[in-house]
């Protein structure tokens, strides 16, 4: 058996691992490469493999980081079943076409620009479509779904299960078992796995078994802040930036998943009386779609969640809300100058209307970013977190001069101590461990980390890697 390490090894992006046993090929993921225009670049490469001769595919969640080649993996010839929890096939429908409306749309930006004789800038491909809307709809007919905790066997002598991962709504970590001529081998993938205690979704169910172990790294080096430490941090933001400086609060947040969670806490903050009297705007239709999604999977959510979010029992007092739908919509927004919440995508600020909301008030001193998420090297969040004082936004060089946030508690993935907590799971060590979906130093960080603690055969593969175990 050989596991191939595509994408997600040594980075966080682009997640996409090859497992061959026998006359056996599938993959874990096709996740689509973001951050820096070289790694975007690396989604039109060619992959390790022939599209026609992958047996199936398993999907851990919807973020485009696991999902997003899955109709280009489709138009180049994958005819085979795409299996994934319930939760995640509802969302595939929004986060693909989403995605793929994106692609056509810069595509033909590109194409305009160079068609009229404009400059690449410098490492720019030649306008090429990575996949079309009507590509997306085809392979949303390949998806199936299936419930957590439910035997399926997608091939024969394969039979996997879905866990509950607590990263958001329908993520899953895989437990795999491949029939061999030695007997049967489990492989366990972690997937993204959710910080235990956090509102909307379940903590991670824990697995106890593995032969081949993958699991993921994103926050291998750190421990979040405590939540409720975080909730304080959140309060006193809100508090300063609304009312002491008269501003505007930009929060770039992933569609799916942090800005459900955001929402909860606001107006549970309202309602408590913490915070003051403030409108929040979601500037992303796509968030819409996936908050009516979530209210229809209350089987997923914890006991909490299940009475707040769906946002259908009454809002506080001093609190509206209000999902924008059409672009003039959100182009009203930027002439709000007080007293506003913009929450918008896309969470790295490299794509989507959040670029238009930081470019009018990324200039101004009483104003507030407030990053919720990972940001990966290359994009703009990434340079916002890291300091810049001036960052290009939609053509412009502007001044960084609103006060930037970084509140890392609000993180969908678990830290480090949350994940050596699942790995205590496992009740006996698996003969092999690979550590993926973390920048290099923090991959290989914590495979030294897992090491030490319990003494596994552990390692961080390079992006290509193939392995035999």
């Amino acid at each position: 058996m050989h596991i191939s390490f595509i994408g997600a090894a040594q980075e966080v992006t682009g997640s996409c691992f090859l497992v061959e046993t026998g006359d056996l090929r599938f993959l874990v993921d096709c996740g689509m490469f973001q951050g820096s225009r070289e790694d975007r670049a690396r989604n039109f490469v060619a992959w390790p493999f022939d599209p026609r001769t992958i047996d199936f595919v398993l999907l851990t969640h919807a973020h485009i980081d696991h999902s997003g080649l899955l109709p280009r993996l489709c138009a180049l010839g994958f005819k085979g079943r795409i299996h994934t929890t319930r939760a995640t096939a509802d969302l595939l429908s929004v986060m693909l076409m989403d995605s793929a409306f994106i692609q056509e749309s810069d595509w033909i930006r590109a194409q305009r620009r160079q068609g009229q004789g404009g400059k690449r800038r410098r490492g720019e491909r030649a306008a090429e479509l990575l996949y079309t809307v009507a590509q997306a709809q085809a392979c949303l007919e390949q998806v199936d779904g299936t419930p957590y905790d439910t035997d399926l066997q997608p091939a024969p002598g394969v039979r996997c299960r879905f866990r509950d991962a607590g990263h958001i709504l329908g993520s899953a970590s895989l437990e795999i078992w491949i029939d061999e001529a030695g007997g049967t081998r489990k492989l366990v993938f972690s997937g993204d796995l959710g910080q235990p205690g956090r509102p909307i979704v379940r903590d991670p169910t824990p697995i106890e078994q593995a032969d081949v172990l993958v699991v993921e790294s994103t926050y291998g080096n750190r421990l979040h802040r405590p939540l409720a430490d975080t909730i304080e941090e959140l309060v006193a933001v809100v508090q300063d930036t609304l009312r002491r400086r008269n501003g505007n609060i930009i929060i770039p947040a992933f569609a799916l998943g942090r800005t459900q969670e955001l929402l909860f806490l606001l107006a549970d903050l309202r309602r408590k009386g913490r915070l003051p009297p403030m409108q929040v705007f979601v500037d992303s239709p796509m968030a819409d779609r996936v908050t009516e999604i979530t209210a229809h999977h209350p089987e997923f959510l914890d006991d909490e969640s299940r009475a707040m979010l769906s946002l259908r029992k009454p809002l506080p007092e001093g609190l509206t809300l209000r999902f924008t739908k059409s672009v003039e919509e959100s182009m009203a927004l930027n002439r709000l100058k007080a007293g506003a919440i913009v929450i918008a995508a896309s969470g790295m600020c490299d794509a989507g209307r959040i670029r238009h909301h930081l470019r009018h008030n990324i200039g101004r001193p009483e104003c507030a970013v407030v990053i919720i998420g990972f940001q990966a090297v290359g994009t703009l969040g990434r340079r916002l977190v890291d300091g810049d004082k001036r960052v290009r936004i939609l053509g412009d060089d502007l001044p960084v001069r609103a006060t930037v946030h970084t509140i890392g508690g609000l993180s969908a993935h678990a830290d480090r101590d949350a994940l050596l907590s699942w790995l205590r799971g496992f009740r006996t060590p698996p003969a092999r461990t690979f550590v993926v979906h973390g920048e290099a130093a923090t991959a290989s960080g914590f495979a030294d980390t897992i090491a030490d603690t319990f003494g596994w055969r552990v390692e961080a593969p390079v992006a290509g890697r193939r392995v035999e175990v």
